[in-house]
């Protein structure tokens, strides 16, 4: 078993690697336009190296650590700030900004298509119905607005937050590349079809993430930002009374669990319980601890801990924190990457994070 562990672990140090030449090789890339991947140089060689700059890069690549150091140099100290305020009020926030982010990025990409607010848009989905945040974003965007108008997207914006929300927390900080464009389309019914619920068996959430990007290391590390957020007892009490239309609860739950679960919902299905039973105003490893006690909240959270293809994983975070801050940094840098609209002609900077410019 410890041998086994110790793989594992040597396996998540070289993808933690390999992600740093990667974002170091983009960084690259885009500050300096005679930088190129290796193994395009020979395929590109009758370019101009401008012109191959242009089509080869990704989307995310034409993001930069620099993008608003002249045109908005405050832009991470009002959003900082911002973010620190409501989280002093209000811990909870914290999870509701992370939760909030990883809904807009995976429907069409981060483009703050969430923060949209219109008949049939995500965020009047069903999914989105427990979504928080919105009015952190809206203020800082107005405060934004007023010191570099027309400047900085929703979507940097909320990519940002996120960031200083896991920090606020106790979480690891990562640099955050801009330079995102606003999308101009939000679909409930895709926000319905795309996002996880809770329910999805372990193979589907893999695929989720697999058509993002993101494979099954990002996976069980994002889903360990659940160590301080919450659930509604609408969403669990099928595991404490009616598990897969047995009548019965879900025998996978620790017994005093249950039971407490039990006695915490059984006033009203709106009432919120801990993700994290243990720590859950702390970001450390405890969700990873409890799922290997049968503690998990949510039958998707659990069922990474049973299935062999995640279940390793969760042993190690849980028993290395260190590695668990450092790739959870790595995973929500490529999250905050997906289906960006970046090169020219892509999306708008909204003047209002709720609805799209319109046409003077």
């Amino acid at each position: 078993m410890k041998s086994k562990q110790f793989t594992l672990f040597a396996l998540i140090l070289v993808q933690i690697l390999e992600q740093f030449m990667i974002n170091v090789l983009a960084i690259n890339i885009n500050n300096n336009n005679n930088i190129l991947p290796l193994e395009h140089v020979t395929t590109t060689s009758l370019l101009t190296n401008n012109e191959a700059s242009k089509l080869l890069l990704s989307p995310e690549s034409y993001l930069s650590l620099s993008h608003y150091h002249s045109t908005c140099p405050d832009l991470e100290g009002i959003i900082h700030r911002q973010v620190q305020a409501w989280i002093r009020k209000d811990y909870t926030f914290a999870a509701s900004l992370i939760r909030l982010h990883f809904h807009d990025c995976v429907v069409r990409g981060c483009d703050a298509s969430i923060m949209l607010s219109h008949k049939g848009s995500e965020r009047r989905a069903k999914v989105s119905k427990t979504l928080r945040g919105f009015r952190i974003i809206d203020e800082i965007k107005a405060e934004v607005e007023k010191k570099c108008p027309k400047t900085v997207s929703c979507a940097d914006i909320l990519t940002a937050a996120a960031r200083d929300a896991t920090v606020v927390a106790g979480g690891p900080f990562w640099e955050v590349p801009f330079g995102r464009k606003d999308g101009k389309i939000s679909s409930a019914r895709e926000a319905n079809r795309l996002v996880p619920q809770g329910h999805e068996n372990v193979t589907t959430l893999i695929q989720i993430f697999r058509d993002h990007g993101l494979n099954i290391l990002d996976l069980v590390v994002l889903s360990g930002a659940h160590t301080i957020g919450r659930s509604s007892c609408d969403a669990i009490n099928h595991r404490l009374h009616n598990f897969n239309g047995t009548r019965k609860a879900d025998p996978s739950l620790d017994t005093k669990y249950l039971n407490s679960l039990k006695k915490k919902c059984a006033a009203s299905s709106h009432v919120y319980v801990d993700l994290d039973a243990t720590t859950p105003r702390i970001f450390d490893t405890a969700y990873y601890t409890n799922l290997g006690r049968n503690m998990g909240l949510l039958s998707t959270d659990q069922l990474l801990n049973s299935d062999a293809r995640t279940g390793p994983f969760v042993s190690v975070l849980a028993s290395q924190p260190l590695v668990f801050s450092s790739q959870f940094a790595a995973s929500m840098v490529k999250l905050g990457n997906i289906g960006v609209l970046a090169r020219p002609n892509e999306g708008e900077i909204r003047f209002k994070c709720s609805s799209v410019n319109r046409a003077y």
